[in-house]
């Protein structure tokens, strides 16, 4: 669901029951567990051999915001049981976000940013997968400069309290209503997708 479409960020929400498009491997990893499909993933990508598939949100409501043309998104999780709180902040790293037919396209570049909800501390995650994809290939020296540049920008928006992190934008306080319809894909969405 959009929120908002202006000049300064994208806004986007998602509840259980939503659903995307994602690489089938990382789908068998959500499913099983299994950590050997998820080290498969990248060599995969590295090979052009992989697939997309159909997947359902489920456990958390999310609110994100991209800004224009950025190379990460912050994203909200909040728990949708009870009172619906603020679980923790996520800078997810990726290629800009594009406009489809069918909604907004990305490519996850893999490192990640998870931040407590008070902005208290903040860790980097997945940073020997980020660095295997950039030796595979997946994640370009173009990628990784431009990655690099979000880094500073990501952590110099919690430091400043700016953007979503700003006490004013009230993010702490979102919370997605029973009766929002759920977004659901076309039942030929397959049929209907390229990847490049």
């Amino acid at each position: 669901m959009s929120f908002d479409d202006g000049a300064e960020a994208l806004v986007l929400g998602c509840r259980p029951g939503a659903e995307k498009l994602a690489a089938t491997t990382w789908i068998e990893w959500l499913l099983t567990g299994d950590e050997a499909v998820r080290r498969q993933a990248q060599p995969n990508l590295a090979r052009g051999s992989w697939q997309l598939g159909r997947w359902s949100w489920h456990g958390t409501a999310l609110l994100q915001w991209v800004p224009p043309r950025a190379w990460f998104s912050v994203n909200a999780f909040y728990d949708v049981s009870g009172d619906h709180r603020l679980t923790q902040w996520y800078v997810n790293f990726q290629r800009p976000m594009h406009r489809t037919a069918l909604g907004f396209d990305t490519f996850d570049l893999v490192l990640d940013l998870v931040i407590a909800p008070d902005l208290a501390r903040w860790d980097w995650k997945d940073e020997g997968e980020y660095d295997h994809g950039r030796r595979l290939g997946v994640v370009s020296e173009a990628d990784h400069r431009a990655v690099e540049k979000a880094r500073e920008e990501a952590v110099a928006m919690i430091e400043g309290r700016v953007g979503p992190f700003a006490t004013e934008a009230r993010w702490r306080d979102w919370h997605s209503e029973p009766d929002w319809p759920t977004p659901a894909l076309p039942d030929d969405v397959l049929a209907l997708v390229s990847i490049e």
